[in-house]
């Protein structure tokens, strides 16, 4: 159960069992998650749904198109969700919807259909950090305690510690995020968006044999990408470069973009390492957990292992059915927020796309 520290937590087991329907689209990907709170303080996750925006090689998705996405889907998307869990509406007893941060018109169309569901079915709202909601799925999937965490995705990089009912930010990038930044570069070198861009620059990376100079920019705790994304597409003008990896006469001097991709993530990872590293000198501890979309990169997680074993802790992740952006881990977040007392009046129940981690009362914790 979430709130496992060496200290008593705020929250007390239910007193009776505790159902949470959780919407999440925040970006590309519309879920939704059913959760049960039992009375021994057990989470059962009782169905996580999720249908993604996929768009042609070599185009991102737009606020627009991405919305009409997540009003065509969301009806079947939520019905397929109760079905699975086998619970209706009416057992609800709150709807959690993403509050922010992410795009714009994605959060609103979702923020509409949880104001809907929630005037219809008489259930209150609980807005939700999605970047907490990561953290507090993490955290009870994987049993961590008091970790470090890496939070890496599309939108967002932040190092993160918990104190005195915050999650506080150590470090973050200065311009784009780790995900933003693999994404972009998936498209120069024309990668397919199925099943996600960044999958398939991981795939393309296990084939890359040369690890090429490009800029290694960490500032402090902090770190700044989008220099080093110009770097790394400027290979692609070389003459040494080979879209296809075609062989000539000079084979042992082309560029594929096999490693191009091998050379992007292992400096990009590099720095993850180093700044999480210090997240963990700084606080005394012995656990990372990797969360967020980018976080199921098994390169990423094996670096970031090598290195917490040479401290003497442990890494925890999870598999892309909680890392990637999903219904139940806003349905977690929102359920302890509302088990705590606290939901999001009607006339509040607005979208913040600027909606910082730093900026929630984690009440559930001590």
């Amino acid at each position: 159960m979430p709130g496992r520290t060496k200290r008593k937590s705020p929250l007390k087991a239910p007193d009776r069992p505790y159902l949470a329907l959780g919407l999440e689209g925040s970006a590309n990907k519309l879920g939704a998650g059913i959760i049960k709170h039992a009375e021994d303080g057990s989470a059962t996750v009782l169905s996580n749904i999720r249908h993604t925006y996929i768009t042609p090689p070599g185009e991102g998705f737009q606020p627009r198109d991405t919305a009409l996405h997540h009003r065509e889907w969301a009806l079947k998307v939520i019905d397929d969700c109760l079905k699975q869990a086998n619970v209706s509406m009416h057992d609800m007893d709150c709807i959690c919807f993403t509050k922010g941060p992410g795009m714009g018109a994605p959060l609103q169309s979702v923020a509409l259909v949880a104001r809907t569901l929630s005037l219809l079915y008489d259930k209150p709202l609980v807005g939700v950090n999605h970047c907490v909601g990561h953290i507090e799925m993490g955290r009870e999937i994987t049993g961590a305690q008091n970790p470090v965490v890496l939070y890496v995705s599309g939108g967002n990089t932040q190092v993160i510690a918990y104190s005195r009912q915050c999650y506080r930010i150590f470090g973050e990038t200065l311009d784009i995020a780790v995900g933003n930044c693999l994404d972009r570069f998936a498209r120069v070198i024309n990668l397919s968006n199925d099943p996600s861009p960044g999958y398939n620059i991981e795939q393309e990376a296990k084939k890359g044999k040369r690890l090429l100079p490009i800029p290694y920019a960490t500032k402090g705790m902090d770190i700044s990408l989008s220099g080093i994304l110009t770097s790394i597409e400027a290979y692609t003008f070389d003459k040494r470069y080979r879209p296809e990896g075609v062989a000539d006469s000079s084979e042992d001097d082309i560029i594929t973009p096999a490693d191009l991709c091998f050379s992007l993530q292992e400096t990009v990872f590099a720095m993850l390492v180093e700044i999480t590293e210090r997240a963990m000198a700084h606080i005394g501890s012995k656990e990372v957990l990797i969360v967020g979309g980018v976080g199921c990169n098994e390169r990423l997680q094996e670096m970031m292992g090598i290195m917490a074993a040479e401290r003497h802790g442990q890494i925890f992740a999870t598999d892309e059915r909680f890392c990637i952006d999903n219904g139940i881990m806003i349905a977690q977040a929102g359920l302890l927020g509302f088990r705590m007392g606290y939901s999001t009046p009607l006339t509040k129940s607005t979208c913040t796309q600027r909606f910082r981690t730093d900026q929630v009362h984690v009440t559930w914790r001590t």
